[in-house]
């Protein structure tokens, strides 16, 4: 392969400043992603796309301490295809390359995709093509299964990368080891796992009663420093896991791990002490709004009520559900906070949350 030189603007700066001359030239919007940075002995050459605005060159004189402008010549950068499809289309026809996956749950550095079956001979290939798309990914797994039974769990497969299904993920600051073939966690309730932890007020009491690894009750915990979160989970793996994360997050002190079935541990110890509970769990959950109802405060307190809604069932008959599963459990609904769809799951079926304020 031949390597095109090309002359450039370019913003040579300290090599021990390159990160934050690149930074910058991003930021600006004037950074040349068509050629290699250079690097010669103590100093790193940034190319740039155009000439620099006055303004664009103050804003760079008050964050670089010392910069010079000059002309360089570059390495192009080879070419790479841009997306799944740009990069198979030569190698599969034209009706498969139509249905290639088009979203990719990413967990750490796995990536989950569901693989049609037209498409299941070639799954491998698909895999290797979306490591070499996603720098970052080191697993692909397909799904073979829907989500199901007590633990939430999914047959998955290995299609390409490395032989694991463990991994560190990263949301919101915070870090959680999971199996993704052996506990449930999904990325895409990250919004949701931020948007409950910003409602909760200091010195609140909240019970998390199916907690996995534990997104909800960490992220709650690093956000609110005077909080006691009681975190449930029947999984014994999910429990491990959870009780990993609490110290991997350093909030050992303000997030409680509990095993065992919700019924029984809030039955047992988790009676009438929450400001706040929390129930992701959209299959069953209305099979325990007796049980969230319980572990509210006597004067009440407030429910995150986590369901499946699948057309042409509505949200009104959803909300009637839950307000007579509470008026069933000795509670009254005081009013519903906020009523929405969190993801769609399925064609005609959505993940839903209700906040309700129970007296």
């Amino acid at each position: 392969m031949i390597l095109v030189s090309k002359e450039a603007l370019a913003l040579k700066v300290n090599k021990k400043h390159g990160e934050k001359a690149i930074a910058l030239t991003r930021k600006l919007g004037v950074d040349n992603k068509k050629l290699r940075i250079l690097k010669e002995e103590q100093f790193i050459f940034v190319p740039i796309r155009r000439s620099l605005r006055e303004e664009e060159l103050k804003r760079i004189e008050q964050q670089l301490e010392d910069f010079e402008l000059s002309y360089n010549s570059f390495l192009e950068k080879k070419n790479q295809p841009q997306t799944l499809d740009q990069l198979l289309e030569k190698k599969l026809p034209a009706e498969l390359i139509k249905i290639l996956p088009r979203s990719i749950d990413i967990v750490g550095d796995i990536a989950i995709i569901e693989v049609p079956r037209e498409l299941a001979p070639q799954k491998k290939i698909v895999g290797e093509g979306i490591l070499k798309i996603h720098r970052n990914i080191r697993t692909v797994l397909a799904k073979a299964g829907v989500v199901n039974g007590t633990f939430r769990l999914r047959k998955i497969e290995i299609i390409a990368g490395e032989h694991r299904t463990e991994t560190i993920h990263a949301e919101h600051g915070c870090k959680y080891h999971v199996d993704v073939a052996k506990t449930y966690f999904s990325p895409r309730l990250s919004y949701e796992h931020k948007r409950v932890a910003t409602l909760v007020q200091k010195g609140e009491i909240i019970v998390d009663l199916f907690a996995g690894v534990g997104p909800f009750s960490v992220l709650i915990a690093r956000k609110n420093k005077e909080v006691k979160v009681y975190a449930l989970d029947i999984n014994q793996i999910a429990f491990e896991y959870l009780k990993d994360n609490v110290r991997l997050n350093r909030v050992e002190t303000l997030v409680f791990p509990k095993l065992g079935d919700a019924r029984k541990v809030v039955g047992e110890d988790l009676s009438g002490i929450a400001n706040r509970v929390i129930m992701n769990l959209p299959e069953k959950a209305i099979e325990f709004v007796d049980v969230a109802c319980r572990a509210l405060k006597p004067e009440g307190g407030i429910i995150h009520f986590y369901s499946f809604l699948r057309s042409p069932d509505s949200m009104a008959n959803l909300k009637q559900r839950f307000t007579e599963s509470v008026e069933e459990s000795g509670r009254e609904l005081s009013r519903f906070l906020s009523t929405k769809n969190v993801r769609a799951t399925a064609p005609y079926q959505w993940q839903v949350v209700l906040d309700a304020k129970i007296s």
